[in-house]
Formats: structure tokens, sequence, C-alpha cells
């Protein structure tokens, strides 16, 4: 019986051996032995050998390792090389192992660092050190990942393998940086900063370290002050470049605009505006500095010169001055025309519309019912609510901002959206609803009213903030296609609104002097749309001022042209049959006539005496509109050749922008990036940074053939 038992016991762990599996070869004897048993399947608790480390202690099983893992470790103590060596690498399939050294089963050491981290089988602590420590980046994260079920075929191919020990002179952090590299990255870096608006410190942030140094561990972040060194060099070069471009241009349109830094400062940027050679629009930034609120527009005429010689230009060279004050600068002392920023002036002549005592009562309970719900979080969720229920989640509440009227409509389009659920909800919260001042039935139909005036408005916006409306030639239909359709809406409004849209018309036809004649017909605007192929009718003016608008033109260009030969069509296009003032007639025949016979019927043809920059005039007015959505620019560009005259004239009045900023920033409903990264740059560098934002990109799409680079 005792022998029985004796059988029936299980034979103690270091004398087993594999067994071989159903329909499967038997398992290498190095590998059973390598692996440890699980607790569960220990028939006792073993004892620890003496040559196995007490770090070991709590794993159990690994006492009872058979005489060949004895045999390797041992080998392995004694430092020698040879089947139980590579053993020891067997398991380790990760690249991880390259910079680690193994010290036992619990411990690996970093061959960068020498730092001893604990080790239970899994190399993700190991990587994370890698990473954090060292920045080692030639060694992604995807390749140091652990193969957790290698195939069994290549485990024991790797078991023969001998072992892999780290090389001396490993990647352990990242390949040297070179001089040209570093170059490279200093000059991005730079780059970085002017194009997205950052100030110079934006290199001791830790974030911004952290990145650049995972991505080049060798390279050194430079200072603030050789940064601003390098600024100011490539200043200077881009600002060389951008002068030689402002004195190719046939005239320049100076554009003035003032805004103020989170810091309090007020700022004053002046930018150049154009048409280039190739019938491109062109926006330079030319001086962004200090403005005090108590200059005289004396001064700032004499800053105006200073800021034009700084680029070699002479004060003839400028033309008109588009500006977004109020008060216009004396323009007309220095010989330039005033133009007032189109997104300006409709901005003050819609805040004197609302003025009105009715407008402004509904406008302040709007906004008391939307401040209701933004402070009221169980107003604001059950009104989420029956919102979801009606399929008009997608619909939010906006409180506007004084300083847009466009956020004023949105902010009444959004209550008008929402009405029956805002009130719903009133309802069931009595005590919000008294602390509400609740809009009366006539307050409502007013907004709505309202809503539907400056919708009319928000639609003349959106046609100039379009690219090829972008000149003031779109501006004066504009204005007059206001001016008729509101009035045709005032006639069905309330009262409150009817006064509204007089106040608003009112202050367009004061601002704009379209009840001046004489101020009308010198107006940069309407001679900018007789010259722009769309709008040249004149639809918005009287045949009689149409045909003063024409005879002034033709003594415009009589004045342009009358000490000098004046480009001919016929010298563009030759065959054309234009004849070009200046050349010498041809010689008649002995005997020829020197009038038609038919002169006696109908008299002398007047083109025959006609100067051919007039005959050009006249065959332009003849020449069929364009439809609105063709680019002026593109039309003179292939029709040059036919009326070179008047294309000198049109590349002047075209180059005229309707506002004082690009329209996508004058018509905005909130605040642009630039604006609001702009403000918070330190005043030492400001102008340099804003100079390589505005006119880094603006000579590389000319070279290359690109139009509109902005």
């Amino acid at each position: 019986m005792a022998a029985e038992a004796s059988a029936r016991r299980p034979a103690p762990f270091s004398q087993r051996r594999p067994k071989a599996e159903e329909g499967g070869e038997p398992r290498p004897k190095e590998e059973a032995a390598d692996e440890p048993l699980p607790l569960a399947a220990q028939p006792y608790p073993q004892t620890l050998p003496e040559d196995v480390p007490a770090a070991f202690g709590t794993y159990g099983v690994a006492a009872s390792l058979g005489p060949a893992a004895a045999r390797r470790r041992r080998e392995k103590s004694s430092g020698q090389e040879g089947a139980g060596g590579g053993l020891y690498v067997d398991r380790r399939k990760s690249k991880v192992w390259n910079y680690y050294t193994k010290l036992g089963d619990a411990y690996v050491e970093c061959n960068v660092c020498k730092k001893q981290l604990s080790f239970h089988n899994s190399t993700t602590t190991m990587r994370e050190h890698l990473v954090r420590k060292h920045s080692i980046r030639d060694t992604p994260l995807a390749q140091l990942k652990d193969d957790q079920s290698p195939e069994p075929e290549a485990a024991a191919h790797e078991a023969k393998r001998p072992r892999q020990t780290p090389p001396e002179s490993g990647p352990y952090h990242g390949a040297p940086c070179s001089d040209a590299r570093a170059e490279v990255i200093l000059e991005l870096v730079l780059e970085m900063i002017f194009r997205d608006l950052h100030p110079l410190s934006v290199v001791r942030d830790k974030g911004f370290g952290l990145l650049l140094g995972y991505l080049e561990p060798a390279f050194a972040l430079p200072a603030p002050a050789r940064l601003a060194g390098m600024l100011r060099h490539r200043y200077g070069a881009v600002k060389q470049r951008v002068e030689r471009y402002l004195q190719t241009a046939q005239a320049l349109v100076v554009c003035l605009e003032r805004w103020a830094s989170r810091l309090g400062h007020s700022y004053l940027s002046i930018s150049a505006s154009f048409i280039d050679g190739e019938w491109r629009r062109a926006r330079c930034l030319m001086e962004t500095q200090r403005a005090r609120r108590d200059e005289g527009e004396g001064a700032l005429g004499e800053k105006l010169r200073a800021v034009l010689a700084e680029f070699g230009l002479p004060s003839q060279a400028v033309f008109c001055v588009v500006h977004d004050s109020p008060q216009p600068p004396a323009a007309a002392a220095h010989g330039w025309a005033g133009l007032c920023c189109a997104a300006r002036v409709l901005h003050l002549c819609i805040e004197a519309g609302l003025e009105v005592e009715q407008v402004q009562e509904a406008l302040s309970g709007a906004r008391g019912i939307v401040r209701f719900f933004e402070r009221d979080a169980k107003a604001s969720g059950c009104l989420t609510s029956k919102l979801e229920a009606l399929n008009k989640s997608q619909l939010k509440l906006v409180l506007d901002a004084g300083s847009r009227w466009i956020t004023t409509m949105e902010m009444c389009e959004s209550l008008l959206e929402l009405k029956w659920a805002i009130l719903s909800v009133l309802e069931e919260h009595p005590r919000g609803a008294a602390a509400v001042q609740s809009l009366a039935d006539h307050q409502w139909k007013l907004l709505q009213d309202l809503v539907a005036v400056l919708r009319t408005i928000k639609i003349a916006a959106s046609f100039l903030r379009e690219e090829q409306n972008a000149s003031v030639s779109a501006l004066m239909p504009c204005v007059h296609g206001i001016v008729a359709a509101i009035g045709q809406q005032a006639e069905e409004a309330g009262a409150a609104v009817r006064t509204v849209v007089g106040n608003i018309r009112a202050e367009l036809t004061r601002r704009w002097g379209l009840a001046e004649e004489e101020k009308v017909l010198e107006s940069p605007a309407v001679i900018a749309s007789f010259l722009d192929p769309r709008f040249k009718e004149l639809r918005f003016l009287s045949p009689g001022l149409r045909s003063e608008l024409h005879r002034r033109v033709k003594t415009m260009l009589s004045q342009a042209f009358g000490h000098q030969s004046p480009p001919s069509a016929r010298s563009r296009a030759p065959g054309s049959g234009y004849k070009a003032e200046g050349e010498a007639p041809k010689e008649r025949s002995a005997g020829a006539p020197s009038h038609s016979m038919y002169d006696i019927l109908l008299g002398e043809d007047p083109t025959e005496s006609m100067p051919e920059i007039h005959q050009q005039l006249e065959n332009y007015i003849v020449e069929p509109l364009c439809k609105r959505s063709t680019d002026p620019l593109d039309w003179w560009r292939s029709n040059e050749h036919r009326f070179p005259a008047v294309a000198r004239l049109s590349r002047q009045y075209l180059a005229v922008p309707a506002t004082a900023v690009p329209p996508d920033q004058a018509f905005a409903a909130g605040e642009s990036a630039l604006q609001h990264r702009r403000a918070v740059l330190a005043p030492e560098n400001l102008h340099q940074i804003l100079f390589l934002h505005q006119n880094f990109d603006l000579l590389e799409p000319r070279r290359s053939g690109q139009r509109n680079p902005r």
C-alpha cells in the first residue's frame, strides 16, 4: 500500500519532465525549465536553494528550478558566454532590451543613466523611462512593444541565438544634431512665432520645450534675445523686398486701423493697398506704432509722410486714404482723397437707427431673458430638454455685443426661433419669470420687424465680404440697394421700426453724401463703380449725373495724357484697327480727296477728330455688362489691350478697398484670431512680428503666378 501511495504521489517539480502534447512534439527541456509552474499546481511549498537570490522568494515557484536552469545562472554569474547566455535572451523579444541589462529576474539596469528599475515580466516601465528621461526618438513606442504571443517556432529559433549585448555607442540620446539642421530648426521656430503671432517667450514655455526635446533631443533651445536678433534680421530682409514691391505700384491707397491691446495701449496700423502690374490685389503692412488719443490731424499727416519716406515713396504716390475713424484725417491738405471704412459707417448708421426708445426697451428685455438662462442652470436645462423634444437642440440663445450690430440681429433671431420654448419654461418657473422682464406681444412683433430690416443689411455685408467685391466699386450700388430695400420693408412694419428705418436711411444719405450731386460726382467710390464693368451703367444715378460723370472721366483722361502719348490700343494689340495718338498720319496719295464723299450727306465723321483716349472710353461704355460674380480685375486683365488708357485709370480707382481692414475681419460677428493674438504681444517686438505675419507670404505667390494670397 505504501508503494502504491508513493507511486500516486506527484513527483517533485525539479524531477518533472515535459510531456508530449496530443498530436504534437514534446516541448524542449530548456523552455519547460524556464517557465514557472502556477502556484495552484505546486504540491507543497518549496525551500529556496542557497544559489537563488532572496529577491525571488515572493514568487515561490522559482525554488523548484531544474539543474539546467541552475547551471545557466551559475554560468551567467561567472561571466561565461555560451548556450546558457543565449538562453538568457530567449524570452526578450522587445528592442527595448538594447538599452537595458538584466540584473536577475526582478531588476534591470538602464545603460544610459545606470538607474535600476523593477522588472515583473513587462517592459512598459522600461519604455516609459526611455521616453520620459532620455527622449529616445529612434525607438518608437510601436517598435518597443513586446510580442505577447510569439509563435512556438519563432521561440525555439530565438532560443538557439547567442546573447545580444547593447552596443557601446547606441543612439541613447538620438542622433547628434548637425549645425545645418540646428539652423533649420531655429529658422522654423522663428517662422512659427511670426506666422502664428506668438511672443518670443514661447521658447521658455515648458510644453514647447518638451515637444522640441522629444523631436530633437540634441537641439538647444535659443534664448529670446537671440530670437529677437534673428527677428530684426528677417524683418530687414523682408522690408527691402516690400519696399521694392511698393515702388512698382502705379498708385497707393493708405489704410489706417486703430486698435487697442490687452495692456490698454492704443496702436495705429498703416497699410498700403494697390493693384500690381498683373492685376492682382495687394495689401502690405507698412507700420504699427503707438497712437495717442489727443493726436491732431496735422500730426497724423506728418506721420504718414514719414512712413512713406521710410519706404522711399513720395507723398504724391498716395491716391486715397481709407480710415476707420468717424472724423476723417486731414487728407485733403496733402492732396489725398479721403474715405471712411464701409463697415465702420454701416455700424454707425445702424447704431443711430436703434436709438429709438421703444426699440431700446425691447432689446433690453431680450438681453434680460438671455442673461437669465445663462445664470439659471435649472431653467437652462429645462430649455435644453424642450429643444431636444422638438428636434431643435442645435439652436442656442445668443447675447449681443454692443460693438457689433450683427450680434444684435443674431440675439433677436435666436429669441424668435425659441419663443414658445422660452415662454413655456418661464411659466414653469414662476420665480424666474418674476425676475425677468418678459416681452409683451407688441415687443415680439417689433423684434420680428427689426430682424427683417437687419437681415437685409446683413445681405449687403455678405456681398461686400466676397473677394470680387473687395474694391470700393461695389459699395455705392450696395448702399443704394440698402436704402431702397429697407424703405419698402418699412411700409409693412410698425411705427417704431419705420422710425428705425428712417434714421438709418438718413444716416446713410448724410455720411455718403447721396443727396449732394457734387459730392457724389467727386466720390472715388462712384468713379470706381463706373470703371467696374459690372456696374458701369450707374443705375443708381440719374441720366444727367451719368452724363456729367462721363464728361469728367474724359477730362481726367485728357489731363493724365495731356503731355505724353497715351497708351495706344494699336500698340498693345497690333491689327486691332486703333490708331495711336501721336503717330504720324499716313501720306495720302496724290489727288485723293481729303474728305469722304459721304460727308456731304452725313456730315463729318465724329470719330475722325476724336482723340483715341476718348474713343477708348466710348467703346468701353458700350461694352456689355459683366455678371456680378465676375472679378473686375480678371476682366481688365483680359481687356487691357483694348482700352489701355481707361485700364490705367481703373487700376488706380479699383485699388481703393471698401474697408480699412480685410472684409472678413471688418464684417465679422466676433473678434478674429489675428485681433486676439496681436492684442497680447509685447510692445518691444510687436511691429516686427505683425510686419512679417502680414507680408512674409506676399511675394512668394507673386513668383509662382498665384493670385490673391490673402
